[in-house]
């Protein structure tokens, strides 16, 4: 089945959304693998989702602001925190396309469990914080619970890209996460404007999170892209069908 296409808009209006929630002072970082590097680490259900023959692996650091239920209000010290996945892009049996993550990293322990119980995402406690001195930006963490991993990355921020390129929509329009329980494959659709994009320079980076995730340290200066805010609707975990193809 084709894949669908790559759009910088959701390709579904979400109908119900059960989660709210502001993203801040983005920073995706990506680095191109060897797909037999990556393969073991996703499930079969899920096919790479390939760019120019190589998977292409994401850690993104942001604060998270305003996490709540749909029209009701945040709670300022719960709704507020600071996030780091490591991730790569991934296709259903349908061609749906999306996100499965290999760790995510939040400074909020009511934030990391309920989204293990929810979503069945591989959510880890940790100490973070978020420095942001324009034009630079600080991302720090250390893991609580889980195995060790910090990370400690800085990035100046660029210039806007007024058209993000196929490639960049590629990286980071991306409406849709999976995950797997109990061998089942959860989909959850997610919802939010297209993004504004700046470029971004790596100041410096130390991090262990992505071989905490079971992949190679990966090799030579990222890809590095900011956005300074989105506002995101999340739609509530389906379980997959199986047989679409």
């Amino acid at each position: 089945m084709p894949l669908e296409p790559i759009s910088a808009v959701p390709p579904h209006r979400l109908r119900l959304a059960v989660m709210r929630q502001t993203w801040r002072n983005l920073t995706f970082l990506h680095w191109p693998y060897d797909p037999i590097s990556v393969r073991p680490l996703v499930p079969r259900d899920l096919e790479l989702d390939l760019h120019e023959g190589a998977a292409w692996i994401g850690l993104v650091p942001f604060s998270i602001t305003g996490l709540t239920v749909p029209h009701a209000p945040a709670v300022p010290w719960l709704s507020n925190f600071a996030e780091t996945n490591v991730r790569t892009y991934v296709a259903d049996e349908a061609g749906r396309r999306g996100v499965w993550f290999f760790s995510l990293d939040a400074a909020r322990l009511a934030a990391v469990l309920g989204a293990r119980a929810a979503y069945a995402l591989p959510y880890f406690w940790a100490r973070m914080r978020v420095e942001s001195n324009p034009p630079s930006v600080r991302y720090l963490s250390e893991r609580i619970a889980g195995p060790p991993a910090v990370s400690d990355i800085e990035i100046r921020r660029g210039e806007p890209i007024p058209e993000p390129s196929a490639f960049e929509t590629f990286l980071t329009a991306r409406f849709r996460l999976f995950a797997r329980r109990a061998g089942r494959i959860l989909r959850a659709d997610i919802e939010h404007p297209p993004w504004l994009l700046q470029r971004a320079e790596v100041v410096a980076i130390r991090d262990s999170l992505v071989r905490a995730s079971g992949l190679p340290d990966p090799s030579g200066p990222p890809l590095a892209h900011f956005s300074r805010r989105i506002d995101v609707r999340v739609a509530a975990p389906v379980t997959q069908a199986h047989g679409l193809r």
